[in-house]
């Protein structure tokens, strides 16, 4: 009989029940998943059940995480993934985002640089938490990661980004991600990238302020490699502010645009046609 098995194809007898099964090949395991649903009464496995064996606080080898991975999306998906080094310049609301649904993802190599530190009023839209207020956010947003995917290689730099540093910071990296707040920032990012790796993908941001429609926020191209998410109007000013939706919004299409990027689509959507 065939059943999946933590994510595996496998053959198994086919009188085998679920407890024989998890003693079988897990037998410490304390959580039974079969088809998506928990299960603590035993019963006979049926063709192509899918059946997970957790042992609580057991964390998965890489060898496991990986399979676990590879389910979800298949090997032309995830060895593009796994082989790619990003940069991601900021780790505010929008890099902290950027990083974590790319670890999640699968993606092989972050570099993330940040000079800041994690504050009170981050909170509101960064993933970070309230025991990591006063770390160096590179350090909060890397242990953070690693408890995600501790399998993901992470290089951080806790200093401040310039026009000097960035091109030797960052070189090598197959796409770059600018993930600023400030907007004189974000232009010296684009001018200094654009000038020096004009071959790499850049995937800026531009325009996540307030709690304006989400379907405002897309993905265009603005020239050659450059690509902004956001709705390129909304600006930080009294009453509109910065909030986790549409910052997270901007952030996971910058996220897509990075995976459609390495698995050779076109980041822009193809226009609705009409009936």
């Amino acid at each position: 009989m065939h059943i999946v098995l933590n994510e595996k194809h496998c053959q198994v007898d086919d009188q085998l029940s679920l407890f024989e099964l998890r003693d079988r090949n897990k037998p410490t395991a304390d959580i039974i998943i079969c088809n998506g649903t928990p299960v603590s009464d035993d019963r006979p496995l049926q063709p192509f059940d899918q059946v997970i064996l957790i042992q609580r606080g057991e964390q998965p080898s890489a060898e496991e995480l990986e399979a676990l991975l590879v389910a979800r999306h298949p090997p032309e998906v995830h060895d593009p993934l796994k082989k790619a080094t990003i940069g991601i310049a900021g780790a505010g609301g929008l890099g902290s985002s950027i990083a974590i649904a790319l670890a999640r993802t699968g993606i092989g190599q972050l570099i993330i640089a940040d000079f800041d530190v994690v504050e009170p009023s981050n909170l509101n839209r960064q993933q970070y938490y309230i025991d990591q207020i006063g770390m160096a956010k590179v350090e909060a947003l890397r242990a953070n990661l690693q408890r995600i995917n501790p399998f993901t290689i992470i290089r951080t730099e806790n200093r401040y980004l310039n026009a000097d540093n960035i091109p030797d910071l960052f070189a090598g990296v197959d796409i770059m991600v600018e993930a600023f707040d400030c907007p004189e920032a974000k232009a010296m990012l684009s001018q200094v990238w654009l000038q020096q790796f004009p071959d790499t993908p850049l995937v800026a941001a531009s325009g996540m302020a307030g709690y304006g429609s989400s379907n405002s926020i897309s993905t265009r191209r603005a020239m050659g490699n450059l690509y902004i998410c956001g709705d390129g109007t909304s600006a930080v000013q009294p009453g509109n502010g910065l909030m986790a939706p549409r910052v997270g919004i901007a952030a996971h299409h910058q996220a897509n645009t990075v995976i459609r990027l390495l698995l050779g689509i076109d980041p822009i959507e193809e226009p609705i046609k009409e009936k």
